[in-house]
C-alpha cells in the first residue's frame, strides 16, 4: 500500500475507538491516510488523536471556520484524491445515508462524491444489525459494488453478544489490501 491514498471515514459509534488502530496499521504500510470524521464520532475520539497519527489535518465540518484556508469544495479535494474510501465504523445512520444518497454533512458529501472503491465496515448493536432495513441497506450498498468487511461476532459495548461488533483493524487492512490489488 505504498504511497497508497487512503480516506478514512470515522462514524459516531463505540467502535470509533478501533479507527485509530486502522489508521496506524495503514500508515505502516505506507498509505496516506487522510481522515473525515462525524461530528458524533468526535463524541468518541478526538480529531487530534487521527492528525497525530495520520499527519494529516482531519476534516469535521462541511463548512471552513472563517482564518483557516481550505478548499471551498473540499468534499471534492478529499473525494478526487482517495484511491480507497474505507468507512469504519459506519454506523446504521451512515449505512442508510449511503444507501439513499442522502449528503448532509462532510462525510456523506465526500462519500457521493468519491469514485474510488468504498469499503464499510459496519459496528452496531445485533438487533439493529438485523434490522429488515439495516439488511436492505446493507444490499443496496452491495448491489453498487460496496466491499463490507464484518461485522463479526462477540461482545458488544452494551453488554450483548452477537453479530454487530466491527472486524479487527487488521482485518480491514487486509480487505483494502486486497481491493487495490485488483
Amino acid at each position: 500500500m505504498r504511497d497508497r491514498e487512503v480516506l478514512l471515514g470515522i462514524c459516531g459509534g463505540i467502535a470509533a475507538y478501533k479507527s485509530a488502530e486502522l489508521a496506524r496499521l495503514f500508515r505502516r504500510e505506507g498509505a496516506r491516510v487522510h481522515a473525515v470524521m462525524t461530528e458524533a464520532a468526535t463524541e468518541f475520539i478526538t480529531p487530534l488523536t487521527l492528525e497525530t497519527i495520520t499527519g494529516n489535518p482531519v476534516r469535521v465540518r462541511m463548512f471552513t471556520p472563517a482564518g483557516r484556508r481550505e478548499p471551498a469544495v473540499e468534499h471534492l479535494e478529499l473525494a478526487r484524491a482517495a484511491e480507497v474510501f474505507v468507512i469504519a465504523p459506519a454506523t446504521a445512520n451512515a449505512i442508510a445515508k449511503l444507501a439513499l444518497g442522502l449528503a448532509d454533512d462532510l462525510l456523506s458529501t465526500t462519500a457521493l462524491a468519491c469514485e474510488a472503491p468504498l469499503v464499510v465496515a459496519p459496528a452496531m448493536n445485533s438487533r439493529m444489525w438485523r434490522h429488515p432495513t439495516v439488511q436492505a441497506n446493507v444490499e443496496a450498498l452491495r448491489s453498487r459494488g460496496a466491499h463490507l468487511v464484518g461485522p463479526v461476532e462477540g461482545d458488544l459495548a452494551c453488554g450483548e453478544s452477537g453479530p454487530g461488533r466491527m472486524a479487527e483493524p487488521a482485518a480491514i487492512v487486509e480487505a483494502v489490501r486486497g481491493i487495490l490489488a485488483e
